[in-house]
């Protein structure tokens, strides 16, 4: 265009990629000053993501071919309005996680069931390098280099799960195990799909799909391997023990950013590559496994004990809500309105559980433990965490003005005008689960206790991250219109759009 800016020009695709990787060698080959390298090289990693945004709304979708070589030869990245959205998403979790990883670091209060102190030898380089991992893999525009970045994402994190020792070094084994299954699966898939359509890119593959059972099997192949990964009901039973053994920082990055990454590739395949194969049958199998993930995760978040325990089976709950999107689609042209509702419930749900999980770290730190049951009246002493805690859990149960409200809203109307009236119930009875155990950790916590609690105390940075991102689920509720205009550049769906979210 004759208004291009200089800014216009700049690739920001690339050092998107590139920032993040160059940042996980200067910190592996200087350790003594990663942690303070990490965040500089944080908030500098957030001025392409910025850049990229405003790219794609001034220009639309970009692309960009490595070395000049494009598909179907060389290495394409794309970026349209959802993969801009997960860059950004992932900008903003990570920044926070890196604020407040510094300070859950550096403390030295021993906690009950983690006697020794997680090393941190090799936290910065393999935090910076998943934050390159996931970058690229959302930019990625063919399905094998999908594979390789997905891979690079799943090590990276199983290494993050790893560095607590103790119980976490069985956790991160059996996510391991199971993760390399699913790429095992996934990879056979792709052989499959190539040897079928001979193309891997995905912009290419979309005309060369039908229902036949070649194509239905690569995509059986495919999604099975991702559902493993992205712990769908009844393939979750890796995440709870991962997520609530690990170090809290990476407990957040794993629920609001990892398993994001894995369903966020199987929303591309679905709609970019074998919309035209899928059967209504087949999209109901992965709404009835959603339902039963949002009942499982919801029953088992009702027992737990411990507190980073009860937020990590409330992950497994909430993202059954995300597969309502295949059933709740309907056609090409009427289903905008669930897959606005499922992408903002990705965004809404990483800002809250990773406030959630850091909230739940702060506290455990600062207790030296996180039993539900000897948490009365720490509100008193650790007001920051608890109410953190408190916004992220209106998002979680879907509470206006919150982001999650406008998600479920969303996926509510859908299901209206399909006439699918039981996800309606099945939505609505979730979010009087989320309010259990959300209140349950409330009647501890604001439970009125004449001694007054003796916590070990915390630092600001320990406390504010939290915060900061329960808020942004408000304020997403709020700016509701300009993220959702955003995910509609070049969205694989069109039709009309819920009025009262998007005018």
């Amino acid at each position: 265009p004759n208004n291009m800016s200089f800014f216009d020009t700049i690739p920001w695709m690339i050092w998107i990629v590139t920032l993040p990787l160059a940042a996980a060698i200067l910190t592996f080959l200087f350790p003594r000053i990663a942690a303070g390298l990490s965040l500089l090289l944080g908030f500098t990693m957030s001025i392409p993501a910025i850049g990229l945004c405003m790219q794609v709304v001034r220009m639309g979708s970009q692309r960009y071919a490595i070395g000049g070589w494009g598909a179907p030869l060389g290495i394409e990245l794309y970026a349209d309005g959802l993969a801009t959205a997960m860059i950004a998403l992932t900008a903003l979790v990570a920044l926070s996680t890196t604020v407040y990883a510094r300070s859950y670091f550096s403390h030295t209060q021993p906690i009950q069931d983690q006697p020794e102190r997680p090393s941190t030898d090799y936290f910065w380089p393999l935090w910076m390098f998943l934050w390159a991992a996931l970058n690229a893999l959302f930019l990625s525009g063919d399905i094998f280099n999908l594979y390789v970045t997905l891979e690079l994402t799943s090590l990276s994190a199983v290494a993050l799960v790893a560095l607590a020792g103790g119980a976490a070094l069985k956790a991160a084994m059996r996510y391991l195990l199971v993760s390399l299954l699913g790429s095992l699966i996934y990879l056979l898939g792709v052989v499959y799909l190539y040897a079928f359509t001979g193309t891997l890119s995905l912009s290419a593959l979309g005309s060369r799909i039908d229902g036949s059972l070649a194509c239905l099997t690569a995509l059986a192949l495919m999604a099975g391997g991702l559902i493993m990964k992205t712990a769908l009901f009844p393939m979750h039973f890796w995440l709870p023990p991962a997520h609530a053994s690990a170090p809290a920082p990476v407990s957040a990055a794993l629920s609001g950013l990892v398993v994001k990454a894995s369903f966020y590739l199987l929303l591309r395949l679905w709609f970019d590559v074998f919309m035209t194969a899928v059967t209504v049958p087949i999209s109901d199998i992965l709404g009835l496994m959603g339902a039963a993930a949002v009942f499982w995760g919801s029953i088992n978040a009702l027992r737990a004990k411990r507190l980073k325990l009860l937020v990590a089976y409330s992950t497994v709950a909430q993202l059954g809500y995300l597969f309502l999107v295949f059933p709740l689609v309907g056609t090409l042209k009427d289903g905008v309105t669930a897959w606005l509702g499922c992408i903002y419930f990705i965004l809404a749900h990483a800002c809250a559980k990773a406030a959630a999980f850091f909230s739940a770290g702060a506290i455990r730190y600062a207790l030296g433990h996180d039993n539900i049951d000897d948490m009365v009246g720490i509100v008193r002493c650790l007001p920051v965490p608890v109410f953190a805690f408190a916004i992220a859990g209106i998002s979680l149960i879907g509470l206006p003005p919150s982001g999650g409200f406008i998600a479920k809203w969303l996926l509510i109307n859908a299901a209206l005008v399909h006439g699918q009236w039981w996800w309606v119930v099945l939505i609505l009875a979730g979010g009087l689960f989320s309010a259990a155990y959300i209140f349950r950790v409330f009647s501890k916590t604001f439970a009125y206790k004449t001694e007054f609690v003796d916590a070990h105390p915390i630092s600001l940075s320990f406390q504010y991250p939290a915060l900061g991102l329960a808020l942004l689920t408000l304020v997403l509720g709020i700016i509701a219109p300009y993220p959702l205009t955003l995910l509609l550049i070049d969205s694989p769906l069109s039709g009309p759009v819920l009025q009262m979210v998007l005018p």
